[in-house]
């Protein structure tokens, strides 16, 4: 292969990944959740992770979660924002809700507050990226004009 056909290549695998990325985003957020509400169900889950680190591993499931659910929902501004956000956050108190029923797992508040942390941070990001790319002049994005 030439370095022009490895040029085309890149450029064609840039181009698919964009056009189907709400899709693996889509995926990504399912994951996380079938994680949350059937991993969460197995005997393993109770104690996995200690105090005070399962605070710290529910903000980060958290943050991704509102990412990946505000990256496919092909929304813009603050409409995009108010889903990531509130989705994640009706999760959240899904998960814990969930918890209460499930043997050795207790529903907590203080991971309810890890969640809308996590929810926060993971908002947050998606708007900073969005007023990073409204910013950015094409020519620095990779798009041609």
């Amino acid at each position: 292969m030439n370095v022009n056909q490895e040029l085309d290549f890149i450029l064609h695998l840039q181009r698919l990944t964009y056009r189907h990325f709400p899709a693996i985003a889509i995926l990504a957020a399912l994951g996380i959740v079938a994680v949350l509400f059937i991993g969460g169900r197995q005997s393993i889950a109770v104690g996995l992770i200690p105090p005070p680190w399962d605070k710290l591993v529910h903000a980060t499931v958290f943050a991704l979660l509102a990412c990946t659910i505000g990256l496919s929902s092909n929304l813009r501004g603050w409409h995009k924002l108010a889903v990531a956000f509130f989705s994640a956050l009706l999760i959240g108190a899904l998960d814990e809700l969930h918890q209460m029923y499930l043997p050795g797992r207790e529903a907590g508040f203080a991971d309810f507050i890890a969640d809308i942390i996590g929810s926060i941070f993971g908002t947050a990001f998606l708007a900073m990226k969005s007023w990073r790319s409204l910013h950015t002049p094409s020519r620095h994005r990779g798009v041609s004009r």
